[in-house]
């Protein structure tokens, strides 16, 4: 009970401290004019948009929780710990709705088992951003085009004992889009790696009721920098980003299960600084470097310090009940500052599970509105995933029970 204790307490004063920040003295961005909105720009947001209807409708985790087909955007680690020999997944998402209506994500996901400790994995995703009518300086007719980002990834994961596995993953992004509708433009393209850590164990922390703690963690989308423009060095950083955080499951008896889940974010990217009037560093520091020193700077390197450095952290929670491992129900809660960008949304969904065939659907609802129209863009968001699953690899994924 301590630790089920532990584990409240930490949750509550994460949701709690992420509010705190609103309440503190004058800030270096009021004193030089650019106020506290900070928010860190990259290239290919698309990557960080959570793409299958399970984990988006937990809140947007996925780090730690049960393996799937989907495990290579939260964590490709969970893939050696798979209970299929072989699964296939399709998601889609209708994207912004409120806002356009030809917007879509769509992705698939492979994983195959290759030994009792040994899983491979890849994934494809396609982000279509609708008809765009293209006018030139002159207000002249360029024709309608269709901008696409993609992004292909490959991922080995293994066992690396009992309870805990580590996976390397590469990855190809393309993105166009301005469909070379601009002088010197063109598509970008960035190679990425993954590396991640995943554990997992079935414990005692409870009288008559079948525990398992998961933990995980994973350094995503670390990847060269992107440029659109032939004529200009300036590049854009991808997302990489640290995620991590735990899942407990609840095995309350052989017909109702429930797990809850955490997972922290923070991007690996540089935070813009202040500047003044000639374009100058005034706080913080400057964020034109390298992908490893960007990295590394991005624990330390935002105008307003520590307070700010904590405000780019996201928070995901989320729940998920099962009954008789064939229907599930899920919510969630997704936190982030509104200097960072201001979005905070709960999540609903729900999923059926019939032999090798799992359905899932889960829907978002804004708590707040981010636009000058009071409508938020994410209102609406509906996300659906067909799922696959075939022959159960047996005796080989079961954990060991231990006190």
């Amino acid at each position: 009970m301590k630790r089920i204790k532990f584990f409240t307490m930490l949750f509550v004063m994460a949701l709690v401290s992420m509010n705190v920040n609103a309440q503190s003295d004058a800030d270096l961005g009021d004193i030089l004019g650019q106020g506290d909105y900070n928010v860190i720009s990259t290239a290919v947001p698309f990557m960080m948009i959570a793409p299958d209807a399970r984990s988006s409708a937990m809140g947007d985790v996925g780090v730690s929780t049960s393996p799937d087909v989907y495990s290579m955007h939260w964590n490709p680690a969970k893939y050696a710990f798979i209970e299929t020999d072989f699964s296939a997944g399709l998601a889609y998402s209708p994207w912004l709705r409120s806002l356009v209506n030809d917007m879509n994500i769509a992705y698939l996901g492979l994983s195959k088992r290759v030994s009792p400790k040994s899983t491979v994995a890849a994934t494809l995703r396609y982000f279509s951003l609708g008809d765009i009518n293209y006018r030139g300086n002159q207000n002249e007719d360029l024709g309608t085009y269709s901008p696409n980002e993609w992004a292909i990834d490959v991922a080995y994961s293994r066992k690396l004992g009992k309870y805990i596995s580590g996976a390397v993953a590469g990855r190809v992004i393309y993105s166009n889009i301005t469909q070379g509708q601009g002088d010197y433009s063109k598509a970008a393209v960035s190679v990425a790696a993954d590396i991640a850590v995943y554990y997992t164990r079935d414990v005692y922390w409870f009288n008559n009721v079948d525990a398992t703690f998961s933990w995980g963690a994973a350094i995503t989308n670390i990847g060269s920098k992107m440029n659109y423009n032939e004529s200009s060095t300036e590049k854009d950083f991808v997302p990489t980003n640290l995620r991590l955080g735990p899942t407990l499951k609840l095995d309350i008896d052989d017909y109702n299960s429930f797990a809850f889940s955490f997972d922290i974010n923070k991007l690996l990217v540089p935070t813009p600084p202040y500047r003044d009037s000639l374009g100058l560093v005034a706080a913080g520091m400057e964020d034109n470097v390298g992908l490893v020193q960007g990295m590394i700077q991005s624990f330390y390197d935002a105008p307003n310090g520590f307070k700010e450095e904590f405000q780019e952290l996201t928070l995901g929670l989320g729940a998920e009940y099962w009954y008789n491992d064939v229907f599930t129900v899920r919510a969630g809660f997704f936190h982030e500052s509104q200097n960072k960008g201001n979005r905070r949304y709960v999540t609903l969904g729900a999923g059926l599970k019939y032999n090798v065939f799992a359905l899932d659907v889960s829907y978002l609802v804004p708590v707040n509105n981010t636009s000058v129209s009071g409508q938020n863009p994410l209102e609406n968001t509906l996300r659906f995933s067909l799922t696959f699953n075939f022959d159960k690899w047996g005796d080989n994924t079961r954990l060991e029970r231990v006190n």
